[in-house]
């Protein structure tokens, strides 16, 4: 592949083999086509005839240099903070509101005198419960962050958090804790001045959730840990204006006819090994890709945080991207090795911790493109719905009834549950005959099966460990990608692909019973409830589920009680 522009040189590099006329084809087709200056006019046509939900979300190709004029506004509002006394702040989002702030606090400190944040974007009460047993309230800033500002997750943290500060420090004082970013117009804008909160940051519309990390909704976060904004911004700016090269010495287009060409290919699973400091940065990749691309019976399968094992583990339906810093050679013998055993490897070096303002750029643009070579929108999500549909269904039933319309276990064994739709005596059987509906795939053709853990259970680094553990046997001995995120928040990223994309996932649910439970207030300031964060988090998964079989797809769940560490190691011993 021809590779003469300066940037492209610097921090790209790939050995493409016998893909190499694909790529080329695509990048030539990318250029007969004229698909990078469309891009940049706004011209819907490079998706989809139809401009809905095309046209009113580019506004993310400006945000590097639109979002420059807000650093004044920024600046000030985080001294503003600094000087109330605030040391910690409490981000409540999901998917696209959530990821950038979480991926920016995991990889770069908190500066001296700055908040320190955190990400709550899980249902799970004890998730819940962690936050406010460790946050000091007087000295603590909620963001309250939705583009919609009708995410009912979001929206049930702030009820909740309003009236634990309310209680602990008056129904006067509890609004200036609280900051929103959100759409202008939305219900959020209107129920944060009701109640008074500190400031409304309102985002350029024309952004979508998945797209917005160089918006209010990454910045704001990253502004109050203490993160050079300029810099980052100026990182993307440069960025930008090498992606509107012409596609061959375009960064973003390389990238992006790559790894739609080889998609096309069968190396549809695109496995991100990354720097140990920069790795939480696959996270926010992961849901780019898995909810841009996997729709229309098609999809790329962002593959974040697997063990990298030995070459002979992997089947040739996957693409590797390492992600690098400078100096950095952690993986390289085994990437090497990866290589010799004919994988393709892309090279991907940053100079520095705020090159990610780049790599956040470079990684829009080619997941764009790589839409266009698919054939598919890459910026809506037809397939979300569908759990959050089923999920209400699931709420209206507990509300009408007084319980979930959970259905019986197809086996008992050991103190976990087991729901699917084939009988099986013991616990081994059961995951032999769910694994016998793998699709092994065509040589060189894709179509391989991937499995997806869903954990909806309280995310801990023991639970961390025994996920991963439970993965790497799935890999080791199928010789399959693997994905593990916790639920409902996978739910706003690759839960798209998963009910979107061609139906070869198998999903392997894992629910359990909270230790204790939280009301959620029906409003803010109301001691009311109607339900609590336990039986939405149960309707949650109860409700994807439902979407997913609807869809055809091959589900299993297990429901391990109290003691989910016990019945993680169950699941992963029957795996032997």
């Amino acid at each position: 592949m021809p590779e003469t522009h300066q940037t492209v040189q610097a921090t790209y590099s790939a050995n493409l083999g016998e893909f190499e006329p694909a790529v080329k084809t695509a990048l030539m087709q990318l250029q007969s086509d004229r698909i990078v200056e469309r891009i940049w006019a706004h011209d819907h046509t490079v998706w989809k005839e139809d401009p809905a939900e095309i046209t009113n979300r580019l506004g993310w190709l400006e945000s590097p240099e639109k979002m420059k004029e807000t650093l004044p506004e920024i600046t000030q509002f985080v001294q503003e903070v600094r000087e109330a006394g605030y040391t910690h702040a409490l981000l409540l989002g999901m998917g696209g509101s959530s990821l950038a702030p979480e991926m920016f606090r995991n990889i770069h400190a908190v500066a001296q005198g700055c908040l320190d944040l955190s990400v709550l974007d899980s249902t799970d009460p004890g998730a819940v419960l962690t936050h406010v047993r460790r946050l000091n309230f007087s000295k603590t800033l909620f963001m309250v962050s939705t583009k919609s500002g009708g995410t009912v997750e979001t929206l049930s943290f702030m009820k909740f958090f309003y009236n634990k500060v309310s209680e602990a420090l008056g129904r006067h004082a509890a609004g200036a804790h609280f900051i929103a970013i959100t759409d202008p117009g939305s219900s959020l804008e209107s129920l944060a001045r009701t109640l008074d909160f500190r400031r409304t940051f309102l985002n350029d519309p024309d952004i979508g959730g998945r797209y917005s990390a160089l918006s209010y909704f990454g910045l704001v976060p990253a502004a109050l840990i203490g993160m050079d904004l300029a810099m980052l911004l100026e990182r993307a700016t440069l960025m930008a204006k090498d992606c509107t090269a012409p596609a061959d010495i375009n960064p973003g287009a390389l990238l992006g006819a790559l790894i739609g060409a080889m998609a096309r290919a069968g190396r549809d699973k695109l496995t991100l090994v990354s720097s140990p400091q920069i790795a939480p940065f696959g996270a926010w990749v992961e849901q780019l890709i898995a909810e841009s691309t996997g729709k229309e019976g098609k999809g790329i399968l962002p593959v974040h945080g697997e063990t990298l094992l030995e070459p002979t583990v992997y089947s040739d339906d996957r693409l590797f991207v390492n992600l690098g810093l400078k100096g950095d050679n952690t993986y390289e013998t085994e990437l090497t090795a990866l290589e010799q055993r004919g994988h393709i490897v892309i090279r991907i070096r940053l100079s520095d911790l705020y090159d990610l303002g780049k790599e956040i750029f470079r990684w829009e643009i080619a997941t764009a493109i790589a839409g266009s070579i698919l054939g598919i929108n890459p910026f809506d999500q037809p397939n979300v719905e569908s759990a959050k549909a089923s999920a209400r269904q699931m709420v209206a039933e507990y509300r009408k009834e007084g319980r979930l319309p959970e259905p019986q276990p197809t086996l008992e064994a050991e103190g976990v549950k087991v729901y699917t739709d084939f009988f099986a005596a013991t616990l081994k059987e059961t995951l032999n005959a769910f694994f016998s509906q793998a699709n092994p795939g065509q040589p060189g053709m894709g179509g391989r099966s991937y499995t997806a853990l869903q954990a909806y259970i309280t995310p801990t680094p023991e639970a961390d460990h025994l996920l991963q553990d439970l993965r790497s046997r799935i890999q080791v001995k199928y010789r399959m990608a693997t994905t593990v995120g916790y639920g409902p928040r996978f739910l706003h990223s690759t839960g798209q692909l998963h009910k979107g994309d061609a139906g070869h996932g198998l999903f392997i649910q894992i629910t359990g019973d909270s230790a204790e439970d939280v009301p959620i207030p029906d409003e803010a300031g109301s001691t009311t409830s109607t339900i609590t964060f336990g039986t939405l988090k149960m309707a949650q998964a109860l409700g994807d589920g439902k979407a997913l079989m609807d869809a055809g797809r091959h589900v299993i769940r297990f429901h391990l009680g109290k003691d989910i560490s016990k019945g993680l190691r169950l699941i992963a011993d029957a795996l032997a």
